[in-house]
């Protein structure tokens, strides 16, 4: 963290279309700008992993089932934000006939069965991209650069696979940040990375015993430690360490490593989520180096929000407030 707090909450959420989604110990609420002067507000829930299976509650395990339904509330409370949003616009235009017909055939389906559809190519674009691609290119190199390959009798395949998980690790690193710099220059994003930093500097407001007011949420800092930014970013490293448990080319066929890498995701997604959440919890040297990079990236996924975000950002977290403290993990002395 950049600066001490005086407690650390377990309140976390994530920026929406033209709002914010807070998530408390006990329930999680959407909150929404649908007018200059009117703010949406709906509580989202769903039955978690853990509460299913209680194996998904110890170490490791945690953080798989975590990551996945994050993404899964994360979903729910985008698509109520997407809606939110289609009902508040103006419509300036006549649709089509083959909007018409769209909506005659999928009505208030059509929304998720187009997310449905661009969530399946976006994973598998995701797929080719972080870990085809970079292993593709490897192997491309190693044509020209003598000590990406082994020789004859294998001897440096050590060698070839540290050059290997190194190459794959900072061409995922560049090619995620290329992809976030380039996408925060649209228009759109830019204000849900408003929203982003509006999240942020709540909760530390929050987490410093301020009053939850504009002025206070203005002067906190917009980096978090706990961010999904950094749990990328230290996903991304950890692959490189897992790589080297990887060989080269396993049984002589290099489309064979991609393939484990994708099956060793649960064990990335592990260790990930607990170096996060060790960063949550404390402030000391150790998690200031292990936070860093994700702090860093940060400076491209959050912007400084306006009053207006500030204002949905602080009925957002104020609504998941639990009365009896248990969001209260520690303090930054810990």
């Amino acid at each position: 963290m950049s600066k001490k707090t005086k407690k650390i909450t377990s309140i976390g959420g994530s920026a929406l279309i033209e709002g914010i989604m807070m998530r408390g110990p006990k329930k999680s609420t959407v909150c929404v700008r649908t007018d200059p002067d009117e703010i949406y507000s709906e509580d989202v829930s769903i039955n978690t992993i853990p509460s299913k299976c209680k194996i998904f509650k110890i170490p490791f395990l945690r953080g798989i089932a975590g990551l996945i339904d994050s993404m899964r509330l994360s979903y729910k409370s985008l698509m109520l934000s997407a809606d939110k949003a289609i009902e508040s616009a103006e419509i300036e235009e006549e649709p089509s006939k083959f909007e018409k017909w769209l909506d005659e055939k999928f009505g208030d389906k059509l929304v998720k069965v187009l997310m449905v559809i661009a969530s399946v190519i976006g994973i598998a674009f995701a797929i080719g991209l972080f870990f085809f691609l970079p292993s593709f290119l490897f192997d491309l190199c190693a044509n020209f650069v003598p000590a990406f390959r082994a020789d004859a009798t294998g001897g440096n395949a050590e060698m070839v696979r540290l050059w290997k998980s190194i190459f794959e690790g900072v061409l995922k690193l560049v090619l995620f940040l290329s992809y976030i710099i380039i996408v925060s220059q649209t228009k759109d994003m830019k204000r849900v990375f408003m929203y982003h930093g509006a999240e942020h500097k709540t909760i530390f407001c929050y987490e410093n015993e301020e009053e939850l007011t504009v002025e206070n949420v203005k002067k906190q800092t917009r980096f978090h430690p706990r961010c999904g930014t950094s749990f990328m970013v230290i996903m991304l490293i950890i692959g490189i360490l897992v790589g080297l448990l990887i060989p080269a080319n396993p049984f002589g066929i290099a489309f064979l490593r991609p393939v484990f890498k994708i099956l060793l995701i649960p064990l990335v997604c592990g260790l990930g989520y607990e170096l996060i959440k060790l960063c949550g919890r404390h402030d000391n040297v150790l998690t200031r180096i292990i936070a860093a990079p994700g702090l860093w990236a940060q400076r491209i996924t959050t912007k400084e929000p306006d009053d207006k975000m500030i204002e949905v950002a602080i009925k957002a977290i104020e609504a998941v407030i639990p009365d009896d403290g248990s969001d209260i993990v520690g303090n930054c002395g810990c």
